[in-house]
């Protein structure tokens, strides 16, 4: 069985999609199926290439049970959309940036990460890095649902 391969993309890969890579990687590691992924996180924008995520996005994963030191921000690259079977974007910006320079043979892999999260009344996960803490807060509480949906409809769990 191949691999099921994940990208959540943001803009500048350092809050809302590296939590969203390490909340997802926490959870298939709890569902005993890790091996069978091949999750990744990348940004838009190549502001802040080569980083660790951001230090509130670390602390909140952190006090939840989840590490993301080992994330580096990496810029979402062309090849990415061959490579992976989702994409997920973490809002309707950074989804139009993917979806306009998308192939058309590949553009039902892109997603808005919330559509998997229906009970949440929102469409587009908040960059909370100009914010407090609360906004970091409400992005974890965001990806965890959403990506509790999205494993349950790719394993029908």
């Amino acid at each position: 069985m191949s691999q099921i391969k994940v990208l959540f993309v943001c803009m500048g890969n350092i809050c809302r999609s590296p939590t969203a890579e390490g909340v997802f990687t926490h959870l298939v590691k709890q569902q005993g199926t890790y091996d069978r992924f091949m999750i990744d996180s990348a940004g838009t924008h190549a502001y802040h290439v080569g980083e660790q995520p951001d230090t509130r996005a670390q602390q909140t994963a952190r006090q939840r049970g989840i590490d993301l030191s080992y994330i580096r921000a990496r810029k979402f690259a062309y090849t990415d959309f061959e490579m992976f079977d989702h994409i997920l974007a973490m809002d309707s910006d950074n989804y139009a940036i993917l979806v306009d320079a998308c192939p058309s043979q590949y553009r039902d892999k892109i997603r808005l990460f919330l559509d998997f999260a229906p009970e949440r009344h929102e469409r587009d996960v908040p960059d909370p890095y100009y914010g407090g803490q609360n906004g970091f807060d409400h992005v974890f509480d965001l990806v965890e649902d959403a990506s509790h949906g999205f494993y349950s409809s790719i394993t029908n769990n």
